[in-house]
């Protein structure tokens, strides 16, 4: 089955979907190890990795690109990506879709932000007017190749302009053929509760630690309507916490001691980057020749 098409069956199934979205192809296997469905490849979390800089899209098409291909080509699970604005106009859009699916996602993010546009949680966002963002929409679902290549339509418009206006705009989305909706940050659980029933698609959640959106379990979540909920930074946030601290002990002790229950080893290490399957290749290769002076490095 194409990774597409079990995405979306995940996206429609009863049961919501849990995104974790990581900042690498490590984290990517780590997520992939643990038992999830799907990935997420977004621009926060890549912002941060990629270039050590905050989620106001310096995060190029190209670099984007490139993280996805490289998540990708690490993991067999379905991943879905953030698409940002579309970085440009309609024929950017089109460009960014064609480009993402390419590299191997199986969903696009695109939204109705003013660019550059910033993180959905922090303040001083402004949305493009309605129709242009229904044009990009429109041209990005245009754009796609493979009809289960699903286009996630995401308004920002509760934090400008109210609720009302989101719901305006994600019903027009729907018409322009978006597949699912996101209304992003609501700022309590009566508008969260709200969104799902007021749109005829799979809503998404989004669960940013310290953000203007409640932090709600998946399971509750699931009994308001939420299809799928997202979980953006929570592996760049667990890292950089637990880096922060790791480098404060080094540099005053001198050794990571300390640390050691709290660190991978080095043999499940190996395990996790694949290299006894590696080892294991280079043996069926190499032992025809086992009496010749040929010994993998």
């Amino acid at each position: 089955m194409k990774k597409t098409t079990l995405f979306k069956q995940y996206l429609l199934a009863q049961d919501i979907l849990t995104i974790p979205v990581a900042h690498d192809p490590l984290g990517a296997k780590i997520i992939e190890r643990a038992g999830f469905k799907v990935l997420g490849c977004g621009g926060y979390a890549n912002s941060a990795a990629f270039m050590g800089v905050p989620d106001i899209e310096l995060l190029t098409l190209t670099n984007m690109v490139d993280c996805i291909w490289r998540m990708c080509d690490a993991v067999d699970l379905p991943v879905w990506v953030d698409g940002d604005t579309g970085h440009g106009n309609v024929t950017n859009v089109q460009h960014t879709v064609r480009q993402m699916e390419k590299a191997g996602a199986v969903s696009i993010m695109l939204e109705d932000q003013v660019s550059p546009k910033r993180c959905g949680h922090m303040s001083g966002k402004h949305v493009v007017p309605a129709d242009e963002f229904i044009a990009k929409i429109k041209a990005g679902v245009d754009a796609r190749k493979d009809d289960d290549f699903t286009v996630l339509a995401r308004t920002d418009a509760i934090g400008v302009h109210g609720l009302d206006e989101a719901v305006e705009r994600a019903h027009r989305a729907i018409e322009a053929g978006a597949d699912w909706v996101f209304l992003e940050a609501p700022e309590n659980l009566d508008q969260m509760r709200q969104i799902p029933k007021l749109v005829s698609v799979p809503t998404l959640a989004n669960m940013i630690p310290g953000g203007k959106t409640p932090i709600v379990p998946a399971a509750e979540l699931q009994s308001m309507g939420f299809a799928a909920v997202v979980w953006p930074n929570a592996f760049t946030y667990a890292y950089a916490k637990l880096a922060t601290e790791l480098a404060k002990e080094l540099l005053s002790t001198g050794t990571t001691t300390s640390f050691d229950e709290r660190m991978i080893k080095f043999d499940e290490f190996n395990e996790l980057v694949g290299l006894p399957k590696i080892r294991e290749n280079e043996e069926r290769y190499y032992a025809p020749f086992e009496d010749a002076d040929i010994k993998p490095v």
